[in-house]
């Protein structure tokens, strides 16, 4: 569900009548809905998936940025979109498939329709076919989203995805093997998430979610629970008590070699690379796009455990934590940059 405060935060208006907030890597503005330009929506909606997610509203004029709303014409067609269709659409232009919802907000007497689209579980997402006016979609492209433009994604971002997802199995074997070495093979039993059974070649385990393990009491064979409706599990043979499953967290070695660049270092590759770019742009872009909380680009340099355990309790960052960056951020800055330079 799309929270109403956020678009009326999106929405809010200088005196000037002009929105405080501009597009960016998670938002996209429309002047008017309507379904000659869904080939157009549909590639937002890629690139967002293949970056962090985001939303596309719906009413908001182009220079100068004005929340006027919809039109009648324009808000009756929004709101006769069938999400089964457009999912449908969807799947047959890419792979794998976007999740996303719809919804219509009145703000100060005016109705915006929002699209919200969520970061792809599996990227990258690919079109698998030509689509729109002039190919607006093309086969085997793969769209992305930089600062407020959406584009071909570059090699850089393309690199890490790649990466990820790599790192992402890698370490799905490696958490795999090291539970089969902690409970030892001969009581290793496999999941079949399809057929919804767990096997083993002799016998059967029930895995049980520490939440539900709280509220469940076991019963012994020929003993009796009296109490209607206590739920309980019928326990056939001994029961073992686990203190914990062992949760492995890998910390990554050598940040700085990960993360080589500080902010000013950073800013000064993006000016070597684009003279004509001044400091506050790019710190400007940095937040703007949330570089500082995107691990693609970013991490935090903890000097110690008690700042990390903090953060991660909290979800604070003390003052005295620098961020540090790898060189696919200065590759993103200067592209979104340029952008800029291009459109102002």
């Amino acid at each position: 569900m799309i929270e109403v405060g956020r678009i009326q935060e999106i929405l809010k208006t200088k005196p000037s009548g002009h929105l405080f907030h501009r597009e960016g890597q998670e938002l996209e503005f429309k002047q008017q809905f309507n379904f000659g330009g869904l080939a157009e929506y549909f590639r937002d909606f890629a690139a967002f998936a293949n970056n962090r997610g985001g939303l596309v509203v719906f009413g908001v004029t182009d220079k100068p940025r004005r929340p006027k709303g919809l039109s009648k014409g324009a808000s009756e067609q929004f709101e006769k979109i069938d999400p089964e269709r457009i999912s449908g659409f969807l799947l047959d232009l890419f792979s794998p498939s976007i999740d996303w919802e719809q919804q219509s907000f009145e703000v100060n007497g005016a109705i915006f329709g929002v699209f919200r689209i969520y970061e792809a579980s599996a990227k990258p997402v690919i079109a698998k076919k030509d689509e729109g006016k002039n190919s607006v979609i093309r086969n085997g492209e793969i769209y992305y989203r930089y600062g407020g433009r959406t584009q071909r994604i570059q090699y850089a971002e393309l690199e890490s995805i790649i990466n990820r997802r790599i790192k992402q199995n890698n370490e799905a074997w490696v958490d795999l093997v090291k539970k089969i070495n902690y409970a030892g093979p001969a009581n290793a039993a496999v999941l079949d998430t399809e057929k919804s059974i767990i096997e083993k070649n002799d016998a059967q385990i029930l895995v049980v979610d520490e939440a539900l393990a709280k509220k469940l009491r076991f019963i012994k064979e020929g003993h009796f629970e009296e109490k209607l409706g206590s739920p309980t599990l019928k326990l056939i043979g001994d029961l073992v008590p686990m203190h914990q499953v062992e949760v492995i967290r890998r910390v990554r070695e050598n940040l700085t070699k990960a993360f080589p660049l500080s902010a000013t270092e950073l800013a000064d590759e993006v000016q070597r690379i684009n003279p004509q770019v001044k400091r506050h742009q790019i710190w400007d872009a940095i937040k703007e796009n949330g570089l500082k909380d995107n691990p693609d680009y970013a991490a935090y340099n903890f000097r110690n455990k008690r700042q990390e355990d903090e953060y991660h309790s909290k979800g604070l960052i003390p003052s005295a934590v620098p961020t540090i960056y790898n060189r696919n951020a200065v590759t993103f800055l200067a592209n979104v940059l340029e952008n800029t330079q291009e459109d102002t």
